[in-house]
């Protein structure tokens, strides 16, 4: 049997400090309020802590911190992004990480997302820069976050 592909999926616009990044709708969990995140002693600065989130204590990332974006100041419009892990770790089913506003739903397919850039320039964790419609967005590598969050945690543990 056959079966088509879809042609149209639902992703996600999340604003980051530096940027707006494109995730399958089915990866963003939930958007809750921003909070003080627990301290996680001996961590990179791009790790923020973790922060309480139906009974998870979740780490929360700094995008632009983990991939080497310059900084710029907090807003105070910050949320926090709950974004469900895809490496199977039973310890971190979750991770999070701080975005600004609040995220936008959109249809994708072939004709409205378009790569550009370099893919060869781009920081690690960030798998492809695109255009969608008139967006520019960076769609960012889940998988090398999650092992890079993991690492950080590991000297927690």
């Amino acid at each position: 049997m056959n079966q088509a592909l879809p042609r149209e999926i639902r992703g996600v616009l999340i604003t980051v400090r530096g940027g707006r990044l494109l995730l399958p709708n089915a990866s963003v969990s939930e958007v809750i309020t921003m909070s003080t995140p627990d301290a996680v002693e001996n961590t990179p600065d791009w790790l923020l802590g973790r922060v309480s989130w139906r009974g998870w204590r979740v780490p929360l990332v700094s995008f632009p911190g983990l991939v080497g974006w310059p900084e710029t100041e907090g807003a105070l419009n910050s949320r926090v992004a709950i974004i469900k892990a895809l490496g199977g770790n039973p310890r971190m089913p979750f991770f999070a990480m701080v975005t600004q506003g609040f995220p936008r739903l959109t249809a994708l397919s072939d004709d409205v997302i378009v790569p550009t850039g370099d893919p060869d320039t781009l920081p690690e964790g960030i798998s492809t820069q695109v255009m969608v419609r008139d967006d520019e967005a960076f769609i960012p590598d889940l998988e090398s976050i999650e092992r890079t969050i993991a690492e950080a945690l590991e000297a927690d543990e």
